[in-house]
């Protein structure tokens, strides 16, 4: 058995409490008092150590808290402010902090999209009301988007032909899904680890499932009981469906612990491992949309009522 004790860093001459956190920390170690048969104990029996803080988590960090530093800030953004800021086209700065060129791309982007920006000025700076009105007005423009998004979805399906349950898993579900793969997207590349990715993507199709669903059937069963009525929704296919998605959702995870196993990591690693973990997660939606249309269009009928 042997005892070792750490030997804290000499405190820097000037420096405040806080400012410890933020520079690298030096410290070391020292053995003594070991067994015969532990190990022998020469006279280097002292190591200093030295953690090294990460460059690219502390510029992140630094970001995140300027962008909070400046939402706090009541005088920095008025309600007015954010009409005009839509409109405008806001030069961007690369990873140096110079400030880059605004390309045709940029300028396309924002000529497509200033008419969803303005619309989206409407709602309240974070600071009113202390965050309710953002987050109240937020939460009305998400569910005026995706049912626009759905009724434009069904126009599409419509004149293309599609059946309204393959227009539901197709242009429907991309829909109101893509902004969540966004936003796991930034998560995963803003964070240091795939939780916030990962959680955030399944935190949000529980809420499209749970909520989606269930808000809509109580209203619909109070309201045609108060007629006296019975609400049914027919389920062709639906069963099918949902055995495709936990099949497909087993394998996905599958493939979450395989990759946590191998490479220590669920997102990320080498690019043959990226290319290969998305090459087989598209396949297996392509797969879910395949075999769910085909039973819709009862090519494949397997007793679904």
């Amino acid at each position: 058995m042997i005892k070792i004790e750490i030997l804290q860093h000499a405190p820097v001459e000037g420096a405040e409490e806080d400012d410890i956190v933020d520079r690298d920390e030096v410290f070391g170690l020292q053995i003594y008092e070991s067994t015969p048969d532990a190990v022998k104990i020469s006279k280097k029996d002292t190591c200093v150590i030295e953690l090294v803080t990460d460059a690219d988590a502390k510029k992140q960090a630094e970001a995140l808290q300027a962008l909070l530093d400046r939402i706090n800030r009541e005088e920095e953004v008025t309600w007015s402010q954010q009409f005009i800021n839509a409109c405008l086209l806001h030069p961007t700065k690369n990873d140096d902090g110079e400030i880059e060129d605004i390309g045709c791309f940029d300028a396309f982007l924002q000529f497509f999209a200033i008419g969803w920006k303005v619309f989206f000025s409407l709602v309240p700076p974070p600071h009113y009301c202390k965050g309710w009105g953002c987050f109240v007005v937020a939460l009305a423009m998400i569910g005026l988007c995706t049912g626009i998004v759905g009724e434009i979805a069904n126009l599409m399906g419509c004149v293309i032909g599609l059946k309204p349950g393959v227009t539901a898993i197709t242009f429907v579900a991309i829909g109101t899904s893509l902004p969540d793969t966004f936003a796991s997207k930034k998560a995963a590349i803003d964070e240091r680890y795939a939780d916030a990715a990962i959680g955030n993507i399944n935190g949000s199709n529980c809420v499209n499932v749970f909520l989606g669903l269930g808000l809509p059937w109580v209203m619909a069963s109070i309201y045609y009981t108060n007629k006296g009525e019975k609400f049914k929704v027919p389920s062709k296919g639906l069963d099918v469906s949902v055995a495709l998605f936990l099949c497909t959702a087993f394998f996905a995870v599958a493939l979450m612990v395989i990759r946590r196993c191998l490479l220590k990591g669920e997102l990320g690693g080498g690019k043959c491992g990226r290319t290969a973990s998305a090459i087989f997660l598209v396949f297996l939606w392509v797969l879910y949309i395949v075999m769910s249309s085909l039973v819709q269009y009862e090519i494949i009928n397997l007793g679904s009522s």
